[in-house]
């Protein structure tokens, strides 16, 4: 098999070995990278050839001793708002057009302890901000699945990065849904961890006490490895836990799920969910009844507030995080103005996309004085309630299943000038960023069209291990994981 096709722990287990080097897999990922990204288009920037010198410099310590860890030599993509030091970081804004990061991000440092290869940033939405990859300032990201329909959003790139075998594993940033969904997409597995498992240290804010790093990987078994290495508490990030992290690759041991009850919500299955979808992951219930998990009805009655409770939310604290970008300390500054205000808003007018500047204005006005307490504080209030509906759910079960999205990716242009439909893609992945519980996406079934369908499975706060379990035991018991996209 090429080398480009192999799992994290398959390559991983080879190069421990000493039956390829980090020389041989960077070669293969680069061939890769060049037969199929000018089709794809996972990147904003690429690393090859820093990441054939990093790998020639690691297979020469490698003669004197052999001793490697679970990253050494492994060739990620990394989305393009995770800062990376010297090397350029984007957001898929004009505004960092020209920002190269003079640190690390904490996930970055502990994947450079590992010895980990970077083969490039990879494009999404920008500043994470939709579903589709189009909102990019450098163009969309196509699905590797079929090349006229979107790799979802926003850590599209990422998702069809992995899914074109463009790289063994990647990572992306979860705010409502933009590691899971774009995941569903494409056909891999995405992984949202609790609010405050990994550092958002060095992580480009988009709205802070939603967003969370994440692995996008090609199984559930890489899933746990390398969130194995980026999880734990970040004395850099306030908002980090100091919360014990297991061994997740010990959660894979089962193939079962006898003991567990899994919650079905009523709210997830209403009207506008796409029929094929709705089959597919009512066929993953029932295996996942079979393997011995206690299926259980169960409410979440919140979930229609849902959206609105994010984009207020999320919108508002936009506003906030990008009042940064004036023009004064880092990226694009517009010349020759006559003063510092019309610096400040041709920078802005100049540097941001449509979408940007749409939320900054809805998260303006939600935050503004007369407003803030019938928009922001209402929708505070509604989160406490989307939060208590998973804490009285699982009073009940142990793990709770549904859809990913309403449908499969649409088609390149289909929703872009419609930004009501486009929220809507993430109306199932959404309430989990609000409740800040753990999630992960993974491939259930195809649509007749051939576009993949994800299953998600939602969990207790720091209970990742449990969510693992589960979405272990379903990927064994099928062969969804073994197909893979042909790139026309």
């Amino acid at each position: 098999m090429s080398l480009h096709k192999l799992t994290l722990h398959e390559l991983q287990d080879q190069f421990t070995t000493g039956e390829v080097t980090a020389r041989e897999i960077v070669y293969a990922y680069s061939i890769r990278i060049n037969q199929v990204e000018p089709k794809v288009k996972a990147f904003i920037t690429q690393h090859k050839e820093s990441a054939m010198a990093q790998a020639e410099a690691l297979d020469q310590k490698l003669k004197a001793w052999r001793r490697t860890m679970p990253l050494m030599g492994m060739p990620l993509a990394i989305k393009d708002n995770i800062c990376t030091e010297s090397v350029l970081t984007t957001c898929a804004s004009r505004i960092l057009g020209n920002f190269v990061p003079p640190y690390d991000a904490s996930v970055i440092a502990l994947l450079r302890g590992q010895g980990y290869l970077l083969l490039g940033k990879t494009n999404l939405d920008e500043f994470a901000m939709g579903s589709s990859t189009e909102n990019s300032a450098f163009g969309p990201s196509r699905n590797p699945w079929n090349l006229s329909y979107v790799p979802g959003g926003s850590s599209g790139g990422s998702a069809a990065a992995v899914a074109a075998d463009e790289c063994v594993a990647a990572l992306g940033s979860d705010t409502g849904g933009s590691i899971r969904q774009p995941a569903a997409c494409c056909g891999v597995v995405g992984l949202k961890p609790t609010y405050g498992r990994v550092s958002r240290y060095g992580l480009v804010a988009f709205a802070s006490s939603l967003d969370q790093i994440g692995p996008i990987t090609k199984d559930v078994t890489d899933a746990a490895i390398l969130l194995n290495v980026i999880a734990g508490h970040d004395p850099l990030d306030s908002t980090s836990a100091d919360v014990l992290v297991p061994d997740y690759t010990r959660a894979l041991k089962k193939k079962d799920l006898k003991k567990l009850k899994i919650g079905v919500p009523r709210e997830y299955f209403a009207e506008g969910i796409d029929p094929e979808v709705e089959q597919a992951v009512r066929e993953a219930i029932e295996e996942l009844k079979r393997l011995g998990g206690e299926i259980k009805d169960v409410s979440l009655p919140t979930t229609g507030a849902a959206i609105a409770t994010y984009y207020v939310i999320a919108t508002a604290e936009a506003s906030s995080n990008l009042a940064r970008y004036d023009g004064v300390r880092y990226g694009l500054r517009s010349k020759q103005m006559k003063d510092l205000l019309e610096m400040y808003m041709k920078t802005r007018q100049e540097g941001f996309g449509p979408e940007v500047k749409r939320r900054i204005m809805l998260g303006t006005y939600a935050l503004s004085a007369g407003y803030y307490d019938a928009y922001y504080g209402k929708a505070q209030a509604v989160r406490t309630l989307i939060r208590k509906d998973f804490e009285a759910a699982f009073q009940e079960v142990d793990l709770i299943v549904t859809p990913v999205m309403p449908t499969t990716a649409f088609k390149l242009g289909e929703k872009i000038a419609d930004p009501l439909q486009m929220y809507l893609s993430d109306i199932y992945t959404i309430s989990v960023n609000l409740a800040g519980v753990p999630a992960i996406s993974l491939p259930c079934g195809f649509s007749k069209a051939g576009l993949p369908i994800g299953l998600q499975i939602v969990g207790r706060p720091f209970q990742e291990d449990t969510v693992l379990r589960g979405a272990y035991a379903y990927e064994q018991a099928t062969n969804w994981r073994v197909k893979r996209p042909s790139i026309r």
